[in-house]
């Protein structure tokens, strides 16, 4: 897959943004009359400007090309000022339907906007940022499908702080409304494919997470599964994302499991390109949790596939080849780090081995602790009984062969998890927690 789609391919839009409830409310806009001539007897409108809407009011898609066509600049400088200078939001609804239709017909119009900036800096944006802050529920949906279109597509940098944009979309993906977040994600896939836009989303508070949380928790369409990670591919081509994505998000097995239930081929093809990027970005961070999530076991799988794209191909090899490659340089402990890494512990041979912890127990102070505040992390927030049994184990063989190790947990709060966790609900978790409290009985706490 390539990094950004290619602006000059005339059959690809700037921005692509299709969404049925958007088109249905702008239908009914459309049709409702609009009192011109009352605008101009209230001196709302000049004469000039109630004859350019005139010529455009009502009219077949035919016969606006024809009037646009003549005097695209004129309609440009109309439409931003009647914006900015009436309040109705009938009447701002109808305008906005009107700036969509122009641009519909021929998005290279989104120049003449541009163009407004010779006069104001501000300009275009300003005027669409502003309609955000109306209290209708179409004027902020449209004006922000038409400000994605300027902001794609702005000759120079942007007069304004994006991170306001982002914050106004990542609010749109939180709403209950399907049709909403589905604009609101087809927003992202087209705002992202600008490079120096990604990190600029990925600072902003929330806003990953919330795309994250849409596609784990809400039980999304294939389609809107296809379009979230579509938008998690454009954020990997950044290192910076590329290093934290796995860690801050465990996304590598949700991913592998959504390819492995997937039954059209686009949602395999973005996730196998998503995972490419990640390797060839950020090895060190993502190659070890995708051999502890047997990622190598489903690339082979894949192979085995007929596929209509070549280069999902080329993508599965590559994954092929680096992970056989990490595979074979991983000692035992390696593979044990980045188990603990990943979040997604089970009985893997090291957890009961007592030769890999009497040859392995000081390397988890390494790095600060990390592997122990690691798992430390997993008692207090995981909710699945594998992981609390199997972190407690860990907490209970570290003190075993690390008795200086108990003031530390002490300290972070593990020992007091661990001895709740020996009133727990599963049995298993008892158990491993009992088990764990008398290992660090054997000697008095320091």
């Amino acid at each position: 897959m390539t990094e950004v789609i290619d602006e000059t391919v005339p059959d690809v839009p700037l921005a692509f943004v299709s969404n049925s409830y958007l088109d249905e409310l702008t239908s009914g806009i459309r049709s409702r009359p609009i009192p011109w001539d009352g605008y101009k007897t209230a001196d709302l409108i000049n004469k000039d400007e109630l004859d350019l809407l005139k010529k455009v009011d009502k009219q077949s898609p035919e016969q606006l090309r024809i009037v646009l066509q003549r005097e695209e600049e004129k309609y440009t400088e109309l439409y931003a000022n009647l914006l900015e200078k009436l309040n109705r939001v009938d009447t701002v609804q109808y305008i906005l339907v009107l700036v969509n239709d122009m641009l519909s017909d021929n998005e290279q119009r989104v120049t003449f906007f541009h163009k407004l900036s010779e006069k104001d800096v501000e300009l275009p944006y300003r005027i669409f940022l502003n309609l955000f802050k109306v209290e209708d529920e179409f004027v902020p949906l449209m004006s922000s499908k038409i400000l994605t279109l300027l902001i794609v597509s702005a000759p120079k940098a942007l007069p304004f702080d994006l991170d306001e944009f982002f914050r106004w979309i990542t609010l749109k993906l939180k709403s209950n409304n399907t049709n909403v977040y589905d604009l609101a994600v087809q927003i992202l896939a087209s705002t992202l494919r600008i490079p120096s836009y990604r990190t600029k989303l990925w600072e902003v508070s929330q806003a990953v997470d919330t795309l994250v949380n849409l596609l784990k928790v809400r039980n999304p369409t294939p389609q809107m599964q296809y379009q979230i990670i579509f938008c998690f591919w454009l954020l990997t081509f950044e290192r910076e994302v590329s290093l934290e994505f796995n860690k801050k998000y465990d996304l590598i097995p949700t991913l592998i499991n959504i390819a492995k239930a997937a039954i059209k081929e686009k949602i395999i093809r973005v996730i196998i390109g998503t995972f490419r990027n990640l390797v060839e970005k950020a090895p060190e961070a993502n190659l070890p949790a995708m051999l502890v999530a047997r990622l190598l076991n489903f690339c082979e799988n894949l192979s085995s596939r007929k596929w209509t794209d070549k280069e999902i191909v080329e993508d599965i090899d590559f994954l092929k080849e680096r992970l056989q490659e990490n595979f074979h340089s991983l000692t035992t402990f390696d593979e044990y780090a980045s188990e603990i890494t990943s979040g997604m512990l089970q009985w893997s041979p090291p957890h009961e081995s007592d030769q890999f912890w009497r040859q392995n127990v000081a390397k988890l102070n390494e790095k600060d602790h990390e592997l122990v505040r690691i798992l430390a992390r997993l008692l207090s927030q995981s909710s699945d009984n594998a992981v609390l049994s199997i972190a407690a184990h860990d907490l209970g063989q570290y003190v075993k062969y690390y008795p200086s190790g108990k003031k530390f947990l002490q300290e972070i709060g593990a020992k007091q998890r661990i001895m709740e966790l020996m009133t727990h609900d599963d049995p298993e978790v008892r158990y491993r927690a009992l088990i764990a409290v008398q290992k660090y009985m054997t000697h008095a706490w320091v």
